[in-house]
């Protein structure tokens, strides 16, 4: 399995192919080779940063012998002409990363800001917003990094680091009890320690998990907020809990006022407008 930078500098190899390909002609055509230049990335809107390590992280793979000097950290609330970085070197340089980096910028600040604002509907509450796999392709590693960068917290990276035992699997198991058996089961017979959330979808759903046992988290799906406070009463802090499906910011307090320890929601990583921002000569 890749580690985390491998992931990323597989993601980079790709975006410079997609990019740049056998060379940004416009370019070489019009800068001469020893041309020096410096840029400095601007904000244009309001909100949460995130991204910066991963825009040198971009310049310093295509040349690492420019400079940078960085004046604002991710997770900070940014405005209008605050100015995140500098980068000096050469201007070929600076003119092929310009694109990718602020593509993978403008992204994660705009994940950044629309989870700064679920979470901020939930101050005063123990509750805590949770990312999904609903991100982009190749992009998973990023995106949930900016959900922490705009106080949410990351769920399962993916399919590999939890159990999550949801309704198809239970369906094709034979039951909620032969579902979390065997999971439990093959944790055991590979040596796996992963954590074992299942999805319910009822009450008594509920029950026949707290008589069962053998789980670290249940998950209420599609409940309203007022059967959430039901099901959070009947766990009774015995598991962690957390709310998913149908969770809008309109009604996001309403679940977490229903005592639930989390709410999962998907609209953080794929329904985001990228916040706006440039990389300029000056």
């Amino acid at each position: 399995m890749k580690t985390k930078d491998q992931l990323i500098e597989s993601l980079l190899d790709l975006a410079f192919a997609e990019d740049i390909g056998d060379g940004d002609h416009t370019t070489l055509s019009t800068i001469p080779a020893d041309a020096k230049g410096r840029s400095r990335l601007i904000i244009k809107e309001e909100g949460v940063l995130s991204g910066t390590d991963m825009a040198l992280r971009v310049i310093h793979k295509i040349d690492p012998e420019v400079k940078t000097e960085v004046f604002i950290k991710d997770g900070t609330y940014v405005r209008p002409g605050d100015i995140v970085f500098t980068a000096e070197g050469s201007t070929r340089s600076l003119l092929m990363a310009e694109r990718t980096l602020l593509n993978i910028m403008q992204r994660m600040s705009g994940i950044a800001t629309m989870t700064a604002k679920y979470q901020k509907q939930l101050d005063g509450l123990h509750t805590k917003v949770l990312d999904t796999r609903k991100t982009t392709p190749g992009m998973r590693i990023m995106e949930k990094e900016a959900v922490a960068c705009g106080g949410g917290t990351n769920h399962r990276i993916g399919l590999f680091d939890m159990i999550l035992i949801k309704d198809n699997h239970i369906d094709f198991a034979g039951g909620i009890e032969k579902a979390i058996d065997r999971a439990n089961d093959y944790c055991k017979s590979t040596g796996k320690d992963l954590k074992i959330e299942v999805e319910v979808r009822s009450l008594d759903d509920i029950r026949r998990v707290m008589a069962h046992g053998g789980v670290n988290r249940i998950m209420f799906d599609n409940f309203t907020p007022e059967l959430t406070k039901e099901a959070v009463e009947l766990v009774g802090g015995k598991y962690e809990t957390e709310s998913s499906g149908g969770i809008t910011i309109e009604n996001l307090r309403a679940y977490g006022e229903a005592g639930v320890d989390f709410i999962s929601v998907g609209a953080l990583t794929h329904s985001v407008k990228g916040l706006d921002m440039s990389f300029k000569a000056f």
